[in-house]
């Protein structure tokens, strides 16, 4: 743990620099600092659980507790209530298989053309179909719940028997409560690493997370750099996609051989400020 005076102070100010767009977010989406308080408790409490406990185990609510500044009752209230957060996890997957199925479509060459496009899926679980592409890429979720969500965002259309994809990316409409928890996803994922890389009990080395930025070019130039990052990164992520979608395989049974998420995120950057001044 981090217990000298200057780290902590250090550490203070860039939570403080972290914390400032998640507050953007928050007060535009109406979350109260209070609301947000109450969040906290919850990520706290996870935390500590998952990451303090002995031998695999969860850690006990004292010890939670005593980590956090949290009453052991407040805990346990937490804890309790933990189950009820189903609906927000079912979604978080909804929104990460998606991408993973217009990837098979457009990557599998069971389901591709002679052209390598993606071909047009007859609605039936015949293999190379509509049913198959399903099976393969939508995990678990019910493939009827699937079908209406791709065609409530407009992915895929009916014509004529069979299905047609119309989009190789997944961007959800602003109004779209999706986007929201995949900026959330995002902004988790991006965390997790940094937090991998600042732990020293971590097991194996840091994960690759690396930037570039310039603190002194014109806005013309911020606008040319990110059409360029668009098409390059776009490029790039195309190709890790790929890799990816020829390395998937079904989900195994046992613990050793359990599936885990991988991936990488690419994002532009643009601020007024330099992010050493003090705000």
């Amino acid at each position: 743990m981090i217990k000298s005076e200057q780290s902590q102070k250090t550490l203070r100010a860039a939570v403080r620099y972290l914390l400032k767009p998640i507050a953007r977010i928050l007060i535009r989406g109406g979350i109260s600092w209070k609301e947000f308080a109450d969040l906290g408790k919850y990520a706290f409490v996870e935390a500590a659980s998952e990451d303090y406990g002995i031998a695999g185990r969860q850690t006990n609510a004292s010890r939670v507790a005593l980590l956090t500044g949290i009453s052991r009752r407040e805990v346990a209230r937490i804890r309790e209530s933990h189950s009820s957060d189903q609906d927000s996890e079912e979604s978080e997957v909804r929104e990460t298989q998606i991408p993973r199925l217009l990837a098979g479509w457009h990557q599998d060459p069971d389901f591709l053309d002679q052209d390598g496009k993606p071909r047009e899926l007859l609605k039936t679980d015949q293999a190379g179909e509509f049913g198959d592409l399903l099976k393969r890429y939508a995990g678990d979720i019910p493939p009827v719940a699937f079908t209406k969500e791709l065609l409530r965002l407009k992915l895929i259309k009916e014509q004529g028997g069979k299905y047609l994809v119309l989009s190789r990316v997944f961007t959800p409409d602003l109004s779209d409560p999706s986007l929201l928890r995949q900026a959330g996803l995002a902004l988790h994922d991006h965390a997790s690493t940094v937090a991998h890389n600042l732990n020293n009990q971590r097991e194996g080395g840091p994960r690759f997370e690396r930037l570039v930025s310039n603190l002194n070019v014109t806005e013309e130039t911020a606008e040319q750099f990110h059409e360029l990052l668009k098409k390059e990164g776009q490029q790039f992520l195309e190709k890790l996609d790929a890799w990816l979608s020829q390395h998937d395989q079904p989900r195994p049974s046992g613990r050793k051989n359990r599936p885990v998420r991988v991936g990488a995120g690419i994002y532009f950057i643009k601020d007024s400020r330099n992010p050493g001044e003090q705000t």
